[in-house]
C-alpha cells in the first residue's frame, strides 16, 4: 500500500527513510536510529520489524540475518514489506509472496527501495536509480527518488501521506536524536507539502552554521523563501548580526518584536539564560 526507500549517504555516513502511501498517516513505517541503520516497514504494516530491527542491527546483526530473523518469526510474513539498511550501507528486502501487486523491492550496498500497490513495475527502480544518481543531502536525494517514484506511477489508489526520516552516522548520538524527522499525515499532495516542510527544516537548521562571513540580507532572504514567519525571519537576521559582534543591529531587528507584546522580552531573557542570545542584547531592548 506504499512504497519506500531507505538509503545511506556514503559521504556523510546519514541513514534516512522516505515514503509516500495512499494509506493515511505512513509515518508509522519509518525506522531509523544514529549510527545503527534504517528500517522501511509496509504493506499491512507490522510497526515491530522498526525497533526491532535497529536492536539487532545494533546488537552486530547483519541486515540480512536480522530481517531473516523477524521474517521467520512472523506468521503473517507473506503480506508483509520489510527493508533493512545497515550502518555500513548492507542492505535486505522482503517482499512477501501475498503482497499486492505491481509490488517488488530493488536492495543494493547503500539503498533499498520497494513497493507494492503500485501503478506500474518501474516505480521502486525509479527510486533506487534516482537517489543514486542525485546530489546534494541525503534528505534532498530521498525527496527526489520519491518525486521519480511517483513520476514512474506511485501507489495506484493516488496519494495521501508522506514521511522523511534522516539521522547522523554517528552512533555516539542519542537514539533518539533526528537530523530531519517530518510527516504528512494527510495531503492531497504529500510530496510537495513534505518539501515545503523540508525547506523549513532547512532553513532552521542553516542558523547552526553562522558565523562572522554570513551575510545578513542573503540569509534573511533565505529565510523568507522557505516560509519562515516574520518573527522567525527577524531572529534570524539578529542572529546572523550577533556572529558579526554587531549587538546594536541584533537588537534593533528584535526591538519591534519585543515591544508588540511584552512576553516577547521574557522569551528573550530565556534565551540570554540559554546562552542563545547575549544579555547586551537584552539590556538594549529595555
Amino acid at each position: 500500500m506504499t512504497y519506500s526507500i531507505v538509503a545511506r549517504d556514503e559521504t556523510s555516513g546519514e541513514l534516512g527513510v522516505a515514503v509516500q502511501s495512499r494509506a493515511f498517516g505512513v509515518g508509522i513505517c519509518a525506522w531509523a536510529r544514529p549510527g545503527v541503520g534504517a528500517v522501511a516497514t509496509q504493506s499491512f504494516t507490522e510497526r515491530g520489524y522498526g525497533p526491532r530491527g535497529l536492536d539487532l542491527l545494533a546488537a552486530g546483526e547483519s541486515a540480512v540475518d536480522a530481517l531473516a530473523q523477524l521474517v521467520e518469526a512472523d506468521e503473517q510474513r507473506d503480506f508483509r514489506q520489510v527493508a533493512f539498511l545497515a550502518a555500513d550501507g548492507s542492505t535486505a528486502a522482503h517482499t512477501g509472496a501475498a503482497c499486492i501487486p505491481d509490488c517488488g523491492d530493488t536492495a543494493r550496498p547503500n539503498v533499498s527501495a520497494q513497493g507494492n500497490m503500485l501503478a506500474s513495475p518501474a516505480v521502486w527502480p525509479a527510486a533506487a536509480d534516482t537517489l543514486e544518481t542525485t546530489e546534494g543531502s541525503l534528505a534532498e536525494r530521498l525527496l527526489a527518488a520519491l518525486d521519480a517514484a511517483e513520476e514512474a506511477g506511485g501507489d495506484f489508489r493516488g496519494r495521501e501521506s508522506a514521511t522523511l526520516l534522516v539521522v547522523s552516522g554517528d552512533r555516539d548520538e542519542k537514539p533518539w536524536q533526528r537530523t530531519v524527522d517530518l510527516r504528512v499525515d494527510n495531503h492531497d499532495e504529500p510530496l510537495r507539502e513534505l518539501r515545503r516542510l523540508h525547506g523549513l527544516t532547512a532553513a532552521y537548521r542553516r542558523r547552526r552554521s553562522f558565523d562572522e562571513r554570513s551575510n545578513l540580507e542573503e540569509e534573511v532572504e533565505i529565510a523568507r523563501a522557505a516560509g519562515l514567519p516574520p518573527d522567525e525571519v527577524a531572529l534570524t537576521a539578529a542572529l546572523v548580526a550577533l556572529k558579526r559582534d554587531d549587538v546594536d543591529t541584533a537588537a534593533a531587528l528584535l526591538k519591534p518584536i519585543a515591544d508588540a507584546d511584552p512576553r516577547w522580552r521574557e522569551t528573550f531573557e530565556r534565551h540570554v539564560r540559554l546562552g542563545h542570545l547575549p544579555q547586551a542584547v537584552l539590556d538594549r531592548l529595555g
